[in-house]
């Protein structure tokens, strides 16, 4: 993600990584299982192209994994370059609560009891 941002230009990049821990509220979680909708991809395109055109960016990027991951593994990054670290951070930021927020993505977490839950569903 680093070298897909990568700009000379660009005095500060900011790269989010978002990865499985192993607790949710107290609960001790074992492993997560990302499902996307088809529409997943395209939205998150649109949500990359809303970011590059509220803020100066010089580059940005953005991946979410699916399928099953094991705790500690990467899930979701983020990376954007701007020519000063105020304004990478804060578009940073943006990308990665508006891709949570928009890009309809689910989560299904395993506990460690047994039991498990789908999260982000409406």
């Amino acid at each position: 993600m680093l070298r897909a941002v990568a700009d000379p230009t660009a005095g500060g990049t900011a790269l989010f990584v978002g990865t499985v821990r192993d607790h949710d509220h107290g609960r001790e979680v074992t492993r997560l299982s990302y499902s996307a909708h088809p529409s997943a991809e395209q939205q998150l395109r649109e949500v990359v192209e809303k970011v590059a055109a509220e803020f100066p960016v010089r580059a940005v990027a953005a991946l979410h994994r699916v399928g099953d991951l094991e705790l500690g593994e990467a899930a979701v990054v983020v990376a954007v370059a701007c020519d000063h670290r105020a304004e990478a951070f804060d578009a940073c930021r943006r990308l990665i609560d508006d891709l949570k927020h928009t890009v309809p993505i689910w989560k299904h977490q395993f506990f460690a009891d047994g039991d498990a839950e789908w999260v982000g569903m409406c």
